[in-house]
């Protein structure tokens, strides 16, 4: 057989694979846009596995915010609403009040759900709304550069805000958003923090976040510390390790004490 001939069969061949996601994914609408190396597309594979084992495909809303998080507007085969920054918690307290056998999704990045979003996210919380909100971390304003963020922290590599690091004295400590929230003290939440280098386990802790709002048990939240190559500006093997060191000020978190 001609190397030509071999090479159009591996083409073939090539041609016919399909990639292996969620059912609830639009296939349309791949490859998708998020840019290479980036945590977004693990966190939403999960929560699309999530959907595809719960069944809960026709019964979804999914919100999202402005920022990176807009990408996922098409990323799904189900409802879908996108929000002025910030405003996807009241907005998904919203649709979950019009129809409460409905399972609302909000999604967000760290900048709308811990900076501009904040009040919402902290009074949803403090009124236990029965929605599920997912705020992916990756320590930085990625969509318009990599500015300084509330979860930027000291150690890791400049911001364009903040060129020489995050200075504690000037720019105050960064956020603990699950930490913060568990430590309002209202009972029958779940609140949790996970990472897209253990996807097993941050689909796990996605399930049972979302589990919670279908027992309508109340509020239930999820941080997925997630990667940001392009504004990190580190390689694959820098990406790894950057987000390991991460960790240790951003480490896996759950609380389910106070839930009756």
């Amino acid at each position: 057989m001609s190397l030509q001939n071999t090479l159009k069969q591996n083409i073939n061949k090539t041609q016919q694979l399909q990639p292996i996601l969620p059912e609830c994914v639009n296939l349309s609408t791949k490859p998708h846009s998020f840019c290479p190396g980036c945590g977004h597309p693990i966190v939403l594979n999960a929560l699309g596995s999530v959907i595809d084992k719960l069944g809960i495909k026709n019964e979804t809303v999914f919100l999202i915010d402005i920022g990176c998080s807009l990408l996922a507007w098409n990323y799904f085969d189900v409802d879908t609403t996108q929000t002025h920054h910030g405003r996807t918690i009241p907005v998904a307290t919203g649709f979950k009040r019009a129809n409460p056998n409905s399972i609302v999704i909000a999604y967000l990045g760290d900048g709308g759900g811990y900076a501009i979003g904040l009040q919402h996210l902290i009074h949803a919380t403090l009124r236990n709304e029965a929605i599920t909100t997912i705020i992916v971390n990756n320590l930085n304003y990625g969509m318009t550069g990599g500015q300084m963020a509330p979860t930027t922290i000291s150690d890791q590599p400049e911001t364009t805000t903040a060129p020489l690091g995050r200075d504690r004295k000037y720019h105050g400590n960064p956020i603990n958003g699950p930490e913060m929230l568990n430590n309002l003290g209202i009972e029958n939440q779940f609140i949790a923090r996970s990472a897209v280098n253990n996807p097993i386990q941050l689909q796990m802790t996605i399930q049972r976040a979302i589990m919670h709002q279908i027992d309508n048990k109340g509020f239930s939240f999820v941080e997925a510390l997630s990667y940001c190559p392009t504004n990190w500006k580190t390689n694959a093997q820098e990406t790894i390790q950057s987000l390991e060191k991460f960790k240790k000020y951003y480490p896996n978190f759950e609380d389910t004490h106070k839930i009756k």
